[in-house]
Order: structure tokens, then C-alpha cells, then sequence
């Protein structure tokens, strides 16, 4: 089994793509068949977008918890710090790896893992 999408939805898909663009990712701004504008990116095998919220949502669902990988990791840290990204915690040594944990500009958990 593979992971092939992941759509994330906010009420500022810009805000939210500048945020992740911080992480390393890549989109495009773009729409097919009858979707709205949204941004995509690719990661592996997997797609990744930012759409904006549903007409029966009022904001963004931020019991979504996410996890990744970061190529640059001390470098990704430090220019989060310098975009006075929320930090739930620091850098530091868990049993699950080297990780951080952030807040994207929608309220969700982000582990950010060393690679």
C-alpha cells in the first residue's frame, strides 16, 4: 500500500502554501476538470495539496496531525525560527527520531523528523 494523496483545506491556501514552501515543498497553483484552484505538490509518490475549505466548513480541521521527513533539517529549523513559526518543541532526541513539532498557520501538529 502506498500513501497517493493527501488534500489539506484552509480558508488561505496561500498563507498555508507559503507555510509548507518554508518545509521545502514545491507547488503549482492549478485546477483540472470541474475542482477549484488549489496548489499541489509532489513528494515521492505521493500528492500533496492545499484546497480551500468546504461550503459546509467554517474553518480548518485541526485535528490533523502530520509528520515528515526534512532533507535540511538544521537549515528548514532555523528559517521556521527566523518566520516565527510556533514551536510545540524544540529540536530533540525521542525514540522516534531527531524531531521538532510545529503549528501551520491553521493550528495542526507538524513532526518534522531529521532525516
Amino acid at each position: 500500500m502506498k500513501v497517493k494523496l493527501l488534500v489539506i483545506r484552509t480558508s488561505d491556501m496561500q498563507k498555508l502554501a507559503k507555510f509548507y514552501e518554508l518545509l521545502g515543498f514545491v507547488f503549482e497553483y492549478h485546477k483540472h476538470d470541474d475542482a477549484p484552484y488549489h496548489y499541489s505538490a509532489t513528494v515521492g509518490e505521493t500528492v500533496i495539496e492545499i484546497y480551500p475549505l468546504t461550503k459546509s466548513q467554517t474553518e480548518a480541521d485541526k485535528s490533523l496531525r502530520l509528520g515528515f521527513e526534512i532533507d535540511n533539517f538544521d537549515t528548514t529549523i532555523e528559517l521556521l525560527k527566523e518566520n516565527n513559526v510556533v514551536f510545540v518543541s524544540q529540536p530533540v532526541s525521542t525514540a522516534f527520531g531527531f524531531m521538532s513539532v510545529v503549528i501551520d498557520p491553521d493550528g495542526r501538529k507538524l513532526e518534522l523528523y531529521k532525516k
